[in-house]
């Protein structure tokens, strides 16, 4: 078994936010090469890729920052509030339907105020699963962007998603109703 002080420090952190059943939902680790302009994340909400049909969808996403993060080497931005507006229309980067891209995009409005958010390495960001947010290429010509994201959501919500298959990978096969889906229905 491993043990990890930051997933074991976001869990309390996590436990406060979304109540005392949260558990490790996923992890990641995200990295930008040095020199990679177009390695951006679109801007998108977390629950537009998750299925319909869990117990509590309430998220808390811990990013650790392992490098500096600034615009020059692509930060978290996020859209302040849009966490309070509900879950709005996503597409597919590429293609038309989630078959031809894994990447969802959402549109942003003129009323949106994009905000970035540099980090010093060791800092931490929690974002829940509607805000919108994404990040930048990495235009610096030396300096990674690593982050470490650990998520949590309940118990509950967790054993459904493993239940019907559900890992947050891209690799799974997609054969339950998301979120968008039903907004279009």
């Amino acid at each position: 078994m491993r043990d990890n002080l930051y997933e074991r420090r976001a869990a309390l952190i996590s436990r406060q936010l979304i109540g005392e059943t949260a558990t490790l939902d996923y992890d990641q680790f995200l990295a930008k090469r040095p020199a990679k302009p177009d390695a951006v994340f679109t801007m998108h909400q977390d629950l537009g890729y998750w299925p319909t049909g869990t117990p509590e969808p309430l998220t808390a996403t811990c990013s650790l920052a392992l490098d500096d993060a600034d615009p020059e080497n692509g930060c978290l931005k996020v859209v302040p509030g849009s966490q309070k507006q509900g879950l709005r229309p996503h597409r597919p980067l590429m293609g038309d339907d989630r078959s031809d891209s894994h990447i969802l995009s959402v549109e942003l409005t003129d009323a949106d105020i994009v905000v970035e958010l540099p980090l010093k390495r060791g800092d931490i960001t929690v974002h829940d699963e509607l805000i919108v947010h994404g990040s930048g290429g990495n235009t610096s010509p030396d300096r990674w962007r690593r982050t470490y994201i650990a998520a949590f959501r309940s118990k509950a919500c967790v054993d459904f998603e493993r239940s019907i298959g559900f890992t947050h990978s891209h690799n799974d096969t997609i054969a339950w109703e998301t979120h968008l889906a039903a907004l279009t229905a």
